[in-house]
């Protein structure tokens, strides 16, 4: 059995092609997906504002070790892929940032010793 590791994924786009439909919609929710939403999940969180050029979605991504964090990267971008098609609306490339959970170094200010 492999080791799974923990990851965080930022998924970043612009909006493309976006139906007249899908932009009214998209403004409508803009409420909804402004920085306060901003969480890392499973399912994840999307972000955009309502000049609807950029957006981005928030992912934890739970895989191997051994695949590494251009896997989890690759899975993130698979999940937003499906969220925007579902959602109809039409983005540019995809691009990710992937940090792992389990090997970040943590600074403890303040805890050195005399």
């Amino acid at each position: 059995m492999s080791t799974q590791h923990t990851y965080r994924v930022i998924v970043r786009g612009t909006w493309e092609g976006l139906t007249e439909e899908a932009r009214t919609r998209l403004l409508s929710e803009v409420d909804q997906h402004g920085l306060t939403a901003m969480q890392f999940s499973e399912e994840g969180s999307l972000t955009y504002d309502a000049a609807l050029k950029h957006f981005s979605f928030r992912y934890v991504v739970v895989s191997d070790a051994g695949d590494g964090e251009e896997m989890a990267g690759a899975i993130a971008e698979d999940r937003a892929k499906t969220e925007l098609r579902d959602r109809g609306c039409g983005h540019g490339a995809l691009r990710s940032t992937v940090t792992d959970m389990d090997t970040m170094k943590i600074n403890y200010k303040g805890r050195r010793g005399a």
